[in-house]
């Protein structure tokens, strides 16, 4: 038996004995608590990888094994060495992750409530043809096990249906139909055509500090703290304070002169419409524009709660009173003023030598602050989410 399974098995062994199974996990709730899953993974009919991969058919699936999603060097080695995700290991993994999978790529520091666990892991099960649940007896046999015993007990197969696309015939359909529509109306190449507005309004989304670009709607604190809980807390933390390298969304007041200054939004950002923009454009992430307007405005608002700029939970945030929120360091952004420099000016050559009297000196050091968690060190592909 591998080194892997006997430590996987040892914390299975370890849960069997002081926790009870998933059996009765309520899937509804789960559903809620997928919420902290969501950024990373889907399930359902439509369900598609994204920083990690999809969930549908977990139980009972060898682990690193969906087609399509890149693995961990480790989750691969780990499903090669007979991991298995069913009651037990799920239980172990979303306890704690890295404690199961050394190297895994998932961020996600794990669910420390024992219903949550329960709950997620029946939610699961809805979208698996196999059962989840496994007796403590079955368990510890399976151990002993040859691995491609195992395999064939655990793995549920299912065949897949494919259709083929009449492909030539929608390309020889669709070069036709350009032949006969002649060049196109470019300036300068005769090519594509003129966008349609519908098209020009899916791109032109952009808010600008005055408020141009807002687009109708409304959210309060209270209805932007669950959207938070659900969809941004298992990268950001829950209350803006980061998971790991994440971006921290909260507090750092006081510190731009310091060191290491923490550039939030409370502290750092100038324009409230750089976050209602950003938030709409590109987050959560892994899921960017499935926000509605009014959601975005609700967890507008939760974060300048977050940041103390706002106080009452019931507060509304709109595109009417959107503009009258300033957030503290707007003044200390000035406009750019290089125009006015004697270079531009006077359109004379810039200073290469001797452009101050004495010796150089060193007026600061600048300070690489990433926001977005890099490689693990080990020259990976970045760290993402993901379950398997």
């Amino acid at each position: 038996m591998s080194k892997f399974r006997k430590s996987l098995f040892l914390s299975v062994g370890l849960l069997l004995a002081s926790t009870p199974h998933a059996f009765g996990g309520d899937a509804d709730a789960g559903k809620k608590i997928f919420g902290k899953c969501a950024a990373c993974h889907t399930v359902g009919e439509n369900a598609k990888h994204k920083v990690g991969p999809m969930l549908n058919d977990i139980i009972g699936r060898k682990a690193g094994t969906v087609d399509g999603f890149k693995y961990s060097p480790a989750m691969m080695k780990a499903g090669e060495g007979g991991l298995v995700w069913d009651d037990p290991t799920l239980h172990a993994y979303l306890t704690n992750p890295k404690d199961v999978v050394k190297g895994t790529k998932m961020t996600f520091a794990g669910l420390k409530k024992e219903k949550e666990i329960n709950d997620v892991i029946a939610y699961l099960e809805t979208f698996s043809a196999a059962p989840a649940a496994v007796p403590a007896s079955a368990e510890f046999e399976v151990q002993e096990a040859p691995k491609a015993e195992q395999g064939a007990a655990n793995l549920a197969e299912k065949p897949v249906e494919t259709a083929e696309a009449p492909a030539a015939v929608g390309d020889s359909e669709a070069g036709a139909e350009r032949k006969a529509a002649g060049p196109g109306v470019g300036a300068h190449f005769k090519l594509g055509r003129e966008a349609t507005p519908e098209e020009i309004a899916a791109w032109d989304i952009d808010v600008r500090a005055d408020g141009l670009g807002l687009p109708e709607g409304s959210g309060t604190v209270a209805e932007g703290m669950e959207i938070y809980d659900e969809q941004c807390a298992s990268c950001h933390g829950d209350f803006g304070e980061a998971v790991g390298r994440r971006p921290v969304l909260a507090g750092g007041h006081g510190t731009l002169q310091a060191d290491r200054p923490e550039k939030t939004i409370g502290s750092f950002w100038p324009y409230l419409s750089t976050v209602y923009d950003y938030v709409r454009r590109a987050m959560p992430f892994g899921d960017a524009r499935s926000l509605s307007d009014d959601d975005v405005y609700a967890l507008t608002a939760y974060l300048l709660y977050l940041n103390d700029e706002v106080s009452d939970e019931d507060f509304e945030l709109s595109k009417e009173n959107f503009t009258s929120i300033r957030l503290p360091n707007e003044a200390n952004f000035i406009d750019d003023d290089r125009l006015q420099e004697p270079h531009y000016v006077d359109k004379s050559e810039p200073c290469m030598t001797d452009c101050v009297p004495g010796k150089a000196t060193i007026k600061m050091h600048a300070a690489v602050l990433d926001v977005t968690p890099e490689s693990s060190g080990d020259g990976e592909e970045p760290t993402g989410g993901g379950i398997d």
